[in-house]
């Protein structure tokens, strides 16, 4: 489960804006914010499939995977979706062309959203409920576990908060770490329904979460330059919501 705010195009110095959070069990083994030795990728890594949730790579490509809410998950046989963002980070495509490619063969993967941006396009492409890709037009959306720009209650604080960054322009990034770090519980009435009960929909409401067993290892920012300047800060967190650690990393223009 994980959420994701996006600027494209809106920000006079930032082509690219993208902040996020990465829900996942404390159990999972998984690499922080490093550059890989064997691709040319800035990103976390899953220790287990060997993929990543969101990445930076030359060029400015950035990509992030969210999974899709639909009852309590089941084991899947498929490929893991880890490897979809890697798969676009070391890719010659432009997001378009790739995310075009991809919903022929989404059904394949368990369901997913996926985000892609390069410097001239930004897609969306997802198979829940039916496979299919978009163009990203310009200005803040947001994206959770549920259809891409659905107004879930954290969805909507995440991409307000950005959209009040881009318009203040200002250059710190402590707001977009604030609205990361928010752990209130949305209303019942504002909950969305996603077949799982008021029970596990409550705590999973708020932007970082912390459960037993599960909650928020990572927040990431990414940002874009208009030039190609590039850059990825990343927040690793333990079961307890502690920041354990903080990595930045930087790309020139190519």
């Amino acid at each position: 489960m994980c959420l994701v705010a996006l600027a494209w195009k809106t920000h006079p110095r930032w082509r690219l804006v993208l902040a996020g959070n990465r829900d996942e069990h404390y159990a999972r083994p998984t690499a922080a914010l490093a550059r890989w030795p064997d691709a040319a990728v800035l990103a976390g890594r899953d220790l287990r499939s060997g993929g990543t949730w969101m990445g930076l790579a030359p060029g400015g490509r950035v990509a992030v995977v969210t999974n899709v809410r639909h009852g309590l998950p089941s084991p899947f046989p498929g490929p893991s979706r880890g490897a979809l963002p890697v798969d676009f980070l070391t890719a010659r495509t432009d997001a378009a062309a790739h995310a075009e490619a991809l919903a022929a063969r989404a059904a394949t993967y368990a369901p997913f959203n996926l985000l892609l941006a390069d410097a001239g396009h930004c897609a969306y492409v997802g198979n829940h409920p039916a496979s299919g890709a978009q163009a990203i037009t310009a200005g803040v959306h947001g994206l959770s576990n549920g259809a891409f720009d659905a107004d879930w209650p954290k969805t909507r604080a995440l991409r307000a908060t950005l959209r009040h960054w881009v318009e203040a322009g200002d250059d710190s990034l402590q707001p977009l770490w604030d609205a990361l770090a928010d752990t209130r519980i949305a209303a019942d009435a504002e909950l969305p329904d996603t077949g799982i009960g008021l029970a596990l929909e409550r705590p999973l409401s708020a932007a970082f979460v912390r459960q037993p067993g599960y909650g928020t290892r990572a927040s990431t920012l990414i940002l874009v330059g208009h030039d190609g300047n590039a850059r990825i800060h990343e927040r690793s967190f333990d079961a307890a919501g502690r920041c354990t650690g903080e990595t930045r990393l930087a790309l020139p223009p190519t």
